[in-house]
């Protein structure tokens, strides 16, 4: 059994590209109202339109800033402004920084991992849950990791955060257990998107070396998955989903085909 999602109201942080983008056209393909958010605002407009030549009900996006409350607030505020009623929240914007040891580490990397990946998923929420508690089978999905179940070295603050953002969600499904709104987890391993770039500091020769040998995850593998997720009915809640790649048995265990 499967949930309509047309003329559902779906709203994305870090919709500019990788897996927000990915999941705002998933989403507008099955006819969904799709709002976009992230603080790159001049890729927004070129995804909205992706959205609505992909049959969106409406797409719309708003400039956001996870690490700033008043980003959050002023972002929200103007969301209600658009729709009296949340159905889906995918709290996705977030990234890695740096791949120092804890000797190594610097502060600025800790602390934008911090804010984006951790106290920016309950900014959001706590912003965006008045529009939602009123709708029973609304659903918040989280975007994770793998590193949020296994560390490994030079991941220490990302794997930490998103550990304490599995947690988060793990106690906002006990807190909201009683008004009906489903809270899940999606936690891919290694997928090909900006993310190696953005952690590697803009080197594009470290960050192709992750994903060589290997068929990764795309953001359309992950969107995919968020629609399932979302289009269970109701009663239905996905609460984990941990997604790997075939060739990825674990953190430490991946096959690799090097062509010589």
């Amino acid at each position: 059994m499967k949930a309509d999602l047309k003329g559902k109201w779906v709203f994305i942080t870090g919709g500019s590209s990788g897996f927000g983008a990915a999941g705002a056209k998933a989403f507008a393909a099955e006819g969904a109202h799709v709002v976009i958010a992230a603080r790159r605002t001049e890729r927004l407009q070129q995804v909205a339109d992706e959205c609505t030549a992909a049959g969106a009900a409406s797409a719309h996006y708003h400039a956001l800033d996870v690490a700033s409350t008043a980003s959050v607030e002023a972002c929200v505020s103007w969301l209600r402004n658009l729709t009296p009623r949340l159905d889906v929240l995918i709290n996705n914007a977030g990234g890695a920084h740096g791949v120092d040891t804890v000797a190594d580490g610097k502060d600025a990397d800790w602390e934008a991992m911090v804010q984006s990946n951790f106290i920016g998923v309950l900014r959001v929420t706590r912003a965006a849950l008045p529009l939602m508690t009123g709708q029973p089978g609304s659903l918040i999905l989280n975007v994770g990791s793998i590193a949020g179940h296994v560390a490994y070295e030079g991941g220490a603050a990302y794997c930490g955060v998103k550990a304490a953002a599995l947690q988060v969600t793990r106690a906002l499904r006990l807190e909201l257990c009683t008004v009906g709104v489903r809270v899940c987890t999606l936690d891919p391993g290694l997928a090909e998107t900006e993310f190696a770039l953005v952690r590697f500091k803009g080197d594009s020769v470290k960050a192709a070396k992750v994903y060589e040998g290997i068929q990764a995850l795309t953001a359309e593998d992950i969107a995919d998955t968020m629609v399932w997720m979302a289009s269970r009915p109701p009663h239905v809640c996905i609460d984990e989903v941990l997604m790997k790649c075939t060739a990825q048995a674990a953190v430490h265990k991946i096959h690799r085909v090097i062509a010589k």
